[in-house]
């Protein structure tokens, strides 16, 4: 087989629809070129159950307490009165700190508090507080741990399993007021933020000081730092930064008891005792409020390249990691995977021309970031023609500039909004060994077929699904992920979200995974959709451990109830 010529030994230029395409093979700043969609929120069903229309009214998404039967209400918690809303209203001291739908009816106003963005969850709450500052939570706590009040804590509202909004009537505390960027250090890249500081504020903050923040995600026009934080979220600089894990120097905090803990701490290097922050960073909000952040932030890279690639099976997926990794190491910042189907429906829904003439069975997009130019263009270069000469890769392309660079990243972080459009989407974003990472799609794709919930036609062309079809409620199976992290985004799409479905999905997904090592969770969290689910990664010995944390930190269980453990 001749070597093909699209990237050897000339790397063609990528072709979207109205670009000019002008510029070095090297992009600059492309950093800073993440689709920045408010939340990436998909088309979601409307009343009658169909997708025509405009998003669905929270007013028609299902309660919680209802989809959930056998979850109850603690009886130990107190109900809400207009005696505790005047109380909160002097700590606050305002009455636009306080939404109260306990004297009056403040419906609309509550809605976006009560349900999530996937329109799949929906609390009950008739009270949102939205404290200015960490005393304002401090006071908030200590009244509520004393009156057994039970909250639920809330950043940008943008989580994907039930874990930031009320399942009962628990009050909702936001920390959207709480929004100042303290304090940045240019020399040590340590920057010190409230928790309500909207992530894509803080990186173009960033940006002006030649920093990136070390975590992008495609909602990061509404989530919150903090909120971040408490889920440990990962996104697509996870490969080159490493987790939250890692870049969070300090966090100060406040108990459910009002305690505030003060751990800001700005060193990297801090050997005494416990190092109790980490028990905040992915608790979820479940051990206490999350009010500042302290983390390490690198400098931004001044070469930044984008390429896309087409290949034949998922063997030279795993055969092309193995040689970026050892030809651009340092260098490398995103190996991003996604599958056929995956990309046939971002086609399908925004119609966008493709960066590659034929279709492949998988894509790769890769970015590199680095300070210099010419060594990174070469070093490309040579992994570039590598691949094409040993014929790892079918075809592929390389931005020429930013706006080609943006083009090619659309096709990755518009998955999850295209794949909305019909309906109803199961996300289950899990941790599997490479070598078996795409199996869980293939399996649940033919397991779907066989109960007759996918059509076989559907399972090989989603390009024109029919919306009508109740029959085949789901519309596609698609994979794609952070192949870099082992990080699968499993994703079913349906024209509703159907009990059948998820019981054929649950617990079967995470059976399989566990017999394969995997985690449930890479990165999402437990919240309310995995709570139950939990035993598939932690033996009981984990998982009394972590209750037994639980108990020290909160043991009146008013922090975030009925979810995580």
């Amino acid at each position: 087989m001749a070597v093909p010529t699209r990237l050897h030994p000339v790397l063609r230029r990528l072709r979207c629809p109205n670009t000019a395409f002008i510029g070095a093979t090297t992009s600059r700043a492309a950093g800073q070129l993440r689709w920045s969609s408010a939340t990436s929120e998909p088309f979601q069903p409307d009343a009658s159950g169909g997708t025509k229309g405009a998003p669905s009214p929270a007013k028609h998404i299902a309660f919680t307490s209802e989809t959930y039967p056998n979850l109850s209400r603690d009886p130990r918690f107190t109900k809400i009165t207009k005696q505790h809303v005047e109380h909160f209203k002097k700590i606050l001291g305002t009455d636009s700190a306080v939404i109260d739908g306990v004297s009056k009816d403040a419906t609309d106003d509550l809605e976006a508090y009560n349900s999530d963005w996937m329109r799949k969850y929906r609390g009950h709450t008739r009270l949102v507080l939205r404290p200015g500052s960490t005393q304002d939570v401090s006071n908030i706590l200590k009244y509520c741990n004393e009156q057994m009040l039970a909250v639920v804590p809330q950043g940008g509202n943008t989580g994907l399993v039930g874990g930031s909004v009320p399942v009962f009537d628990e009050i909702v505390i936001t920390t959207a007021r709480m929004n100042k960027i303290r304090d940045f250090d240019g020399v040590s890249g340590t920057l010190v933020v409230d928790a309500g500081c909207i992530l894509e504020v803080v990186d173009h903050f960033l940006a002006e000081k030649d920093h990136i923040f070390p975590l992008d995600l495609g909602a990061k026009g509404s989530c919150h730092i903090g909120g971040v934080v408490a889920t440990n979220a990962g996104g697509l600089r996870l490969l080159r930064y490493g987790s939250l894990h890692g870049n969070v120097l300090g966090v100060e905090a406040v108990l459910p008891d009002g305690t505030v803990v003060d751990d800001l701490s700005r060193l990297r290097k801090n050997n005494t005792g416990y190092d109790i922050k980490q028990l905040f960073i992915g608790g979820e909000g479940t051990l206490g409020i999350i009010t500042g952040v302290s983390i390490l932030c690198p400098q931004r890279s001044k070469a930044v390249n984008v390429a896309f690639f087409g290949l034949s099976s998922f063997e030279k997926v795993q055969e092309m990691y193995r040689e970026a990794k050892g030809q651009l190491s340092e260098i490398l910042s995103a190996f991003e995977l996604m599958d056929e189907k995956s990309q046939d429906l971002v086609y399908d829904v925004t119609r966008n021309k493709r960066p590659l003439e034929e279709s492949h069975p998988f894509y790769v997009l890769v970015e590199t970031s680095g300070s210099n130019n010419e060594h990174d263009g070469e070093k490309l270069e040579h992994f570039l023609e590598h691949v094409m000469a040993s014929e790892i890769v079918s075809d592929g392309v390389l931005a020429q500039d930013e706006t080609q660079a943006r083009a090619l990243w659309d096709w990755r972080e518009r998955i999850p909004e295209c794949l909305g459009h019909w309906g109803g989407v199961y996300k289950y974003d899990v941790s599997i060994p490479l070598p078996d990472l795409y199996s869980l799609v293939e399996d649940t794709r033919h397991r779907l077929t066989q109960a007759k919930l996918l059509s076989a036609s559907s399972s090989a062309d989603v390009s024109s699904p029919s919306t009508e079809d109740s029959s085949h409620p789901v519309v596609a199976v698609v994979g794609y992920g952070h192949m870099g992290d082992s990080n699968l985004h499993l994703n079913v799409a349906t024209r509703h979200f159907d009990k059948a479905v998820e019981q054929h999905l649950e617990p079967w997904v995470y059976e399989w995974i566990s017999k394969r090592r995997g985690s449930i969770s890479a990165e999402h969290g437990l919240g309310l959709a995995k709570k139950k689910f939990v035993g598939y990664s932690r033996d009981e010995i984990m998982i009394e451990m972590m209750r037994k944390i639980k108990g020290i930190f909160d043991p009146k269980g008013i922090m975030n109830p009925y979810k995580y453990i």
